[in-house]
């Protein structure tokens, strides 16, 4: 991913409106993320927990995705796969984050979800640079289990824009 701006991250989201893009906590590292082994930009909102967000490239422009993290349950030790990057968390590793679509369908309040690494850093999981516990054999090369990642996102965001 190519490295984006605060202002062009703010102008990407297609699920809310510029008021809540422009009072929305995006990170001040930008600068030191590491892009080249980002395939989506996804953080979490420091005073809202609950509250995520999700930026990528699209058909050569960036597309932003606000996203609601289900609660999770307490007292359970299980295990989960995130749907983009396949990779299994212990616990809370993994939350079932939800997206209004955009346009009319959201504004009825119809939304989406998938279920992804609680910290959005499948990039960073699926190249060996961020562990989740003991590995699991995976049997793709990494230039496929990043394409895999890939489809599973457009495939997402296709779900958003419908």
């Amino acid at each position: 991913m190519l490295a984006a701006t605060e202002s062009a991250i703010r102008k990407s989201f297609v699920n809310c409106t510029q008021g809540e893009a422009k009072r929305m906590a995006v990170p001040n590292d930008l600068e030191l993320r590491p892009w080249d082994d980002l395939d989506f930009l996804g953080w979490r909102d420091p005073a809202a927990p609950q509250r995520a967000y999700l930026v990528t490239e699209s058909d050569g422009k960036l597309v932003g995705v606000v996203l609601r993290a289900a609660a999770h349950q307490t007292g359970r030790v299980r295990r989960s796969m995130c749907s983009l990057c396949l990779t299994t968390h212990l616990s809370d590793g993994v939350s079932l984050m939800t997206a209004r679509k955009a346009g009319p369908g959201g504004r009825q309040g119809d939304s989406v979800g998938t279920y992804m690494c609680s910290d959005l850093a499948c990039s960073l999981y699926v190249r060996g640079k961020r562990h989740a516990g003991p590995p699991m054999p995976e049997p793709l090369p990494q230039p496929e289990r990043i394409d895999r990642v890939n489809a599973a996102l457009a495939a997402f965001l296709r779900k958003v824009a419908e």
